[in-house]
């Protein structure tokens, strides 16, 4: 098979074609004086282009009805990579592309402080923690992450290892049932994976709760608005994640008086034994909500997967082809799936101070938001960006700003993820597994379409595999 034929296959997830260009025609002059409220674009100095504005006084709930698709539909409608709107209430810039991505991660006149919503802070990020962080602080503090997460490949290495153990595990079972719900599977063997790694002090008999917990944490911190985030069930999520948080809050304090003593090496220690610029340790409710930030990231991943099995479905001769093995084309399949995925749609940042982008005057507290899946969706920068093309040989790297499935910049010096690198061995460990370990059918009486509307989303039916049983080689 030549390498033409991998790229006649349709798009996954019924994409349109083509995003906003990285470079549209100049539009009309204008510009937005330092301390407007943005509720107009008044004329400015010549050549100096406006900001277009979508129409509507708030389009929250838009957002919420059109999902990952929102912000997208606008650059290409408006023909600019900048536009401003209102989301709750608040004025926002939207930015797509490689010279927003620079802005967003590498620009120290940027904070992250204030540019998360409040509940999605709450349900993951926690007070305190890195993500709330900027400059020295925050390098500082991340230098803690890059460490577990980058630097020691043993550790990253140990979490591939406990991933496949707790996968191998459940494969008896699912010999047993004839149909398994793999997305549900994946959630489980995630967080355990997640919990072993870190060495996190949770009792045997709550790691059931505790999986439902972190899992459910990260679905509706990727909600976003009245119509996605099911506001009587908040303050129950809200209050099981306090008491998550409580339990590991009081192993910090029992570590800071020598009455428990963590694995040394292990993530878990390395946040008890942290110490900031001064030399102060994080305070136990800190060091809490930092190891959920190990958790919950982790948890997350089976969706990754799932949608990687998807892909293995509807692109058969790849599922060929890595069954022997092959590094590279194994690392070129999971960065295509990274790329394609619909994951976080967008990441905020607030001016700490004005400045002048690309012609455009950003004032003192303005709030932005730059598109990460339109970015990574780009015909400027991905020939035909809807389809699944593995042989795009994708590689992450801190001078890419158009490949930005989780970042871009820097991850020592700027605000790109740290776990990038561990993500990215997880999704290939999957691919692995499921191409290598075990052979399975794909009911096709299942829908495995997905609606953009849905923040994170997965196939609508999670995808369920039936008939598994072990490679003849696996087995032995």
């Amino acid at each position: 098979m030549n390498q033409s034929e991998f790229h006649r296959q349709p798009d996954a997830f019924s994409r349109p074609p083509s995003l906003a260009p990285s470079r549209p025609p100049s539009p009309p002059p204008g510009v937005l004086p330092d301390g407007a409220d943005g509720s107009t674009e008044p004329a400015g100095a010549a050549g100096q282009p406006a900001i277009p504005r979508s129409p509507g006084f708030d389009e929250t709930v838009k957002l919420a009805r059109e999902g990952y698709d929102f912000l997208s539909q606008r650059f290409r409608s408006m023909n600019s990579p900048i536009f401003r709107t209102r989301l709750m209430l608040r004025d926002v810039l939207c930015l797509t592309g490689p010279d927003a991505a620079r802005l967003i991660y590498d620009d120290d006149r940027l904070t992250r402080v204030g540019a998360m919503p409040q509940m999605v802070l709450r349900l993951l990020a926690g007070k305190g923690s890195v993500q709330q962080l900027d400059g020295a602080e925050h390098r500082h503090r991340k230098a803690m992450f890059v460490r577990m997460l980058v630097e020691d490949r043993t550790g990253i290495d140990r979490l591939v290892a406990i991933f496949r153990r707790n996968f191998i595990e459940r494969v008896p079972d699912w010999i047993r049932w004839g149909a398994v719900p793999l997305g549900a599977e994946l959630d489980l063997i995630l967080i355990r994976t997640a919990l072993a790694w870190t060495h996190a002090p949770i009792d045997p008999e709550e790691i059931d709760r505790d999986d439902a917990l972190l899992t459910e944490l990260a679905e509706q911190a990727g909600h976003f608005g009245p119509r996605r985030l099911p506001l009587p069930l908040l303050p129950g999520l809200l209050g099981r994640r306090s008491a998550l948080e409580r339990r590991l809050t009081a192993a910090f304090r029992q570590i800071r008086r020598g009455r428990q003593a963590p694995l040394p090496g292990t993530p878990m220690a390395m946040i008890a034994g942290y110490r900031d610029q001064k030399g102060q340790p994080l305070a136990p409710a800190v060091a809490a909500g930092e190891l959920i930030n190990l958790l919950g990231p982790i948890a997350s991943l089976g969706r990754y997967i799932l949608f990687a099995a998807v892909e293995l479905e509807r692109h058969g001769e790849w599922r060929e082809i890595l069954r022997v093995p092959d590094d590279r084309l194994l690392t070129d399949f999971a960065e295509e799936v990274r790329r394609c995925v619909p994951f976080y749609p967008f990441v905020g940042a607030v001016a700490r101070t004005g400045f002048h982008w690309n012609g455009h005057q950003i004032r003192r507290g303005q709030w932005l938001l730059f598109d990460l899946y339109g970015t990574c969706h780009d015909e400027a920068h991905f020939h035909n960006a809807g389809e699944f093309r593995p042989l795009r040989e994708l590689r992450h790297g801190p001078n890419d700003y158009s490949f930005v499935a989780q970042g871009a910049g820097s991850v020592k010096d700027g605000h790109r993820c740290p776990g990038e690198e561990a993500t990215l061995s997880i999704i290939k460990e999957g691919v692995r597994l499921l191409t290598t370990a075990i052979d399975y059918d794909m009911p096709a009486e299942q829908d495995m379409s997905v609606s953009l509307s849905d923040m994170p989303c997965r196939p609508k039916d999670g995808v369920v595999i039936s008939g598994v049983r072990w490679q003849e080689m696996a087995a032995g």
